[in-house]
């Protein structure tokens, strides 16, 4: 690998792999990964007198070359940086360098034309007193080595890598149960839109949801109106979201297994344009969002990451920026459920949307520093515990204040008996008219005999 061949130790989760050759090392980078890169530079950090891998960071190749000095600049300044956080500033670093080759183009011709740029990769780190190990291209099966000078290892046409499933630590890998996810390109084409004919129904249903929603979540809309469109969004959220509690459909009816775009195309048909609109015009408003955030653990989690993805590709033009939304949520559901490699992914691509979106870029900061995401689970539990808890209350406070109304409203004994109203000028038989005294026996003297008035002088009654 290079002068000193010096060594590099990877773990799959508890057992250590010593890599001695750049044939292992280019071999491992997949199962550091998760996932084969394309167009990518990838830096690993080193530790320890064994060279254990540690923090690594990986970005598109700027396609031009103008940019290669800054951008080495920035990956060498944010890994080195980023392990001093976590642990150390790394003994070495190792990187790669994969592009697969262009029309007319060899995998030679495109080692000799990024050959600048591993350069500078190597300079970038030692001006931080990091000493580079190796640089490898890996582009069109075949890997390169920057740093060794020994034909015997690394010809100057590559080596061919290693059959997949073949190697050392492939077997480790399965024996961990380690899965890499295929390419880069095919994991960022699981979150984008798939293209025409499904784009323009969805197009026209993000234009009518757009003149409905957007108008009620930008600054200075209406508090009530906003706290409304919330609760909406939230509850078709729910619906949605439960028809994605059933696993994917990987074995067809005829019982053979499904590919990838019938996968996705199952998923797609169990949510409706109107629907996907309405989620993605919501998830504009930051508190609906935050609520959203609270999908992260387990059957759920992982649920709700299949939904932001089908959202994500639902984001058709000239949506695109919508994006940064559903994406910044599979991102995170699919970080918090451990699965680093799609959470990497999609939030490149949160950025990629929008390079400004605050959430998105402090999650893929915290990932790619190996920061434990419980951290920001238990803030979501706690928030989510206290609304749970202040809602209660207020449903409390109110069912005490309708008791009290009835409570007061209500006589004791009962509530009074209606009286019987009489007809204007008419007296019933046996009773006087309204707000007479009750008949006695004078109400049935004969008629014409005048009542007496007083008693006999002398007497109690005539007192």
């Amino acid at each position: 690998m290079n002068a000193n061949h010096h060594e590099t130790s990877a773990s799959t989760r508890g057992r250590q792999i010593t890599l001695r050759s750049p044939a292992e090392l280019a071999d491992a980078l997949p199962f550091v990964l998760g996932f084969h890169p394309t167009d990518s530079v990838v830096l690993v950090a080193l530790h320890g007198p064994e060279g254990r891998f540690g923090g690594r960071i990986r970005l598109g190749i700027p396609r031009v070359s103008g940019e290669w000095d800054s951008t080495a600049d920035h990956l060498a300044e944010c890994l080195v940086e980023a392990c001093a956080q976590r642990t150390a500033p790394p003994d070495g670093i190792v990187g790669f360098l994969c592009q697969d080759p262009g029309p007319d183009e060899t995998a030679g011709q495109v080692y000799e034309r990024l050959r600048p740029f591993a350069q500078r990769l190597r300079t970038a780190c030692g001006a931080l007193d990091i000493p580079v190990y190796e640089v490898l291209c890996i582009s069109g099966g075949r890997h390169f080595s920057y740093c060794c000078p020994d034909e015997r290892c690394c010809p100057p046409e590559g080596t061919p890598l290693a059959l997949a499933g073949t190697s050392v630590m492939a077997a480790a890998a399965a024996y961990a149960g380690i899965q890499v996810r295929g390419s880069l390109r095919d994991l960022e084409a699981g979150f984008l839109p798939a293209g025409a004919p499904g784009d323009t129904e969805q197009r026209s249903a993000l234009d009518t949801a757009a003149a409905e929603i957007v108008p009620r979540v930008v600054d200075g809309a209406d508090e009530r109106e906003r706290a409304r469109l919330r609760e909406t969004v939230l509850a078709l959220a729910g619906r949605v979201l439960g028809r994605f509690a059933e696993p994917p459909r990987r074995i067809g009816t005829d019982g053979a297994r499904r590919g990838q775009a019938a996968l996705d195309a199952d998923e797609d048909a169990r949510v409706a344009p109107a629907e996907a609109a309405a989620l993605i015009l919501g998830l504009q408003d930051r508190v609906t969002r935050d609520r959203l955030a609270e999908w992260m653990e387990g059957a759920e989690g992982a649920a709700a990451v299949r939904l932001w993805r089908v959202l994500a590709r639902r984001c058709v033009a000239p949506y695109e920026e919508y994006a940064a939304a559903p994406l910044t949520l599979a991102g995170w559901a699919a970080w918090s459920t451990g699965d680093e490699p799609t959470a990497r992914v999609a939030l490149n691509l949160a950025l990629r949307a929008d390079p400004e979106y605050v959430f998105a870029r402090l999650l893929h900061q915290a990932c790619n520093e190996g920061l434990d995401p419980e951290s920001l689970r238990s803030c979501l539990r706690r928030g989510r515990e206290n609304r749970v808890a202040v809602a209660r209350t207020a449903a409390a406070h109110a069912r005490r204040a309708r008791t009290r109304t009835r409570t007061r409203g209500a006589r004791p004994g009962g509530p009074r008996p209606a009286l019987a109203r009489a007809e204007p000028g008419a007296v019933r038989r046996g009773r006087g008219a309204p707000g007479a005294r009750p008949a006695g026996r004078a109400s049935t003297r004969p008629a014409g005999s005048a009542p007496r008035h007083g008693g006999r002088r002398g007497t109690r009654s005539g007192r």
